[in-house]
């Protein structure tokens, strides 16, 4: 496992290191043509090509340079690889002005190694604070009180019921307990349809798997499980994944599902071949209406015991914020101006109306014409809510607990070697 020394060298690196890296970022003009010049300023987005939120974002930038003609935005566009791009580019110091990314495996230290700036104080001075919900705050905030980045997109996690399949396998209603699960996916099975697809080979499956781990968990006791990586050491954790378990092996997921991935997943359940996805919101926006049309969002199902009293969810405030590097201090001044626009009511709106976000902002806007996210954001306390892991899991654990996650969803592991595969990706870095 890396130490937190050795990250500081990589990401606030010497003028040696960097030298050394320069040739090998000399193709990448991006980094190289622009980021000096006081009238560009450099935006390092996963916005730009199929995601979600993708052509408002052009749409809004469009805007902010006719209002602001002596202020070019210039925008780079990763995917999955941003975070690593990012740090590369950082190592040579060229990194980007801001960065719009989530708070999720690399991009937890980057504030804490210098690699980005702690904003409370441009937050505050730039009278953007009660623009942010407070939840929002408090999930950019490390443990030293540094914000991290603006906060921006947020998510719901519910779970999405085709109510129209469950009614033709004889299902009378959503089910709310693991008892009921089980009992759908059988006459779901019957009929030839699939109970819940989930991306068990990516994240998708990661989060389900670790939404149901804390079926017997408090927020409290789930955090300490994922940052320490301890699977055995209480009764509710080994209770969780024993649940698992039994709903693994009594047919409730996909068959293979430690091979799908998220695309295979959303497909599954827009293409009706599937009755059940646990979907974020960005996911629910892209149901087709006529499957939106008979489909709703609920909570996870319980078993008998649990820590909750309500079907659960997963919510974030942490899907994407805008990060200040170093060199966007040197451009303080247009970043503020860039920020202040795209924190005003109306842009936000935009992303709600257009895109079917949710956002980590204050606003009244819902999304009505996406049925399904304006769902999701009225279930309030129908629910109850379990921990997102992203922000306990150390980095280095953060793609070896996918594989691990694989194995889990593969019918026939038991328990116990849940636990192992689980505890050993916290070993493997």
């Amino acid at each position: 496992m890396r130490s937190p020394l050795s990250r500081r060298g990589f990401l606030a690196a010497g003028s040696g290191l960097a030298a050394a890296a320069l040739p090998a970022l000399s193709g990448c003009s991006p980094f190289a043509s622009a980021d000096s010049d006081p009238g560009t300023l450099i935006v390092h987005t996963q916005l730009g090509t199929t995601a979600p939120g993708s052509p408002t974002y052009k749409a809004v930038v469009k805007e902010f340079h006719a209002e602001h003609p002596g202020l070019r935005v210039k925008n780079l566009v990763n995917g999955d690889d941003l975070p690593q791009v990012y740090e590369t580019s950082r190592l040579a110091r060229k990194e980007p002005d801001v960065v719009m990314v989530n708070l999720y495996d690399k991009t937890l230290a980057w504030t804490e190694v210098g690699a980005t700036v702690d904003v409370r104080g441009y937050l505050d001075d730039w009278g953007l604070r009660e623009r942010v919900l407070p939840a929002a705050l408090t999930e950019w905030t490390d443990g030293e009180g540094r914000l991290r980045a603006f906060p921006y997109f947020a998510t719901n996690w519910p779970v999405a019921y085709n109510t129209a399949l469950l009614e033709r396998a004889g299902v009378g209603a959503v089910p709310t307990t693991g008892d009921q699960l089980i009992g759908a996916a059988r006459k779901l099975r019957a009929k030839g349809i699939a109970p819940v697809t989930v991306g068990g080979n990516d994240w998708t499956g990661q989060k389900l798997l670790a939404q149901i781990i804390q079926t017997f968990l408090s927020p409290d006791e789930a955090r300490k499980v994922y940052a320490s990586g301890d699977f055995s050491g209480s009764r509710g954790v080994r209770e969780g994944i024993d649940y698992f378990v039994e709903l693994r092996d009594a047919g409730v997921f996909a068959d293979k599902a430690q091979g799908l991935t998220s695309d295979i997943m959303t497909t599954q359940y827009n293409t009706e071949a599937a009755a059940i996805q646990s979907a974020m919101s960005s996911a629910l926006a892209k149901v087709p209406a006529r499957t939106a049309g008979h489909t709703a969002v609920g909570g996870w199902p319980l078993a008998p015991g649990a820590a909750h009293d309500k079907p659960t969810i997963l919510r974030s405030y942490t899907l994407i914020g805008f990060w200040i590097s170093p060199n966007g201090v040197r451009k303080i001044a247009s970043v503020e101006r860039f920020l202040r626009f795209m924190y005003r009511p109306e842009v936000v709106s935009r992303f709600i109306t257009e895109s079917g976000r949710d956002m980590a902002l204050v606003t009244d806007t819902v999304s009505k014409d996406f049925p399904l996210v304006a769902e999701a954001q009225r279930l309030g306390d129908r629910v109850g809510q379990v921990l997102l892991p992203d922000l306990h899991v150390p980095p280095t654990a953060t793609q070896p607990l996918i594989t691990a996650t694989s194995t889990a969803f593969t019918r026939g592991t038991s328990a116990a070697a849940v636990r192992s595969a689980l505890e050993s990706a916290y070993r493997t870095g």
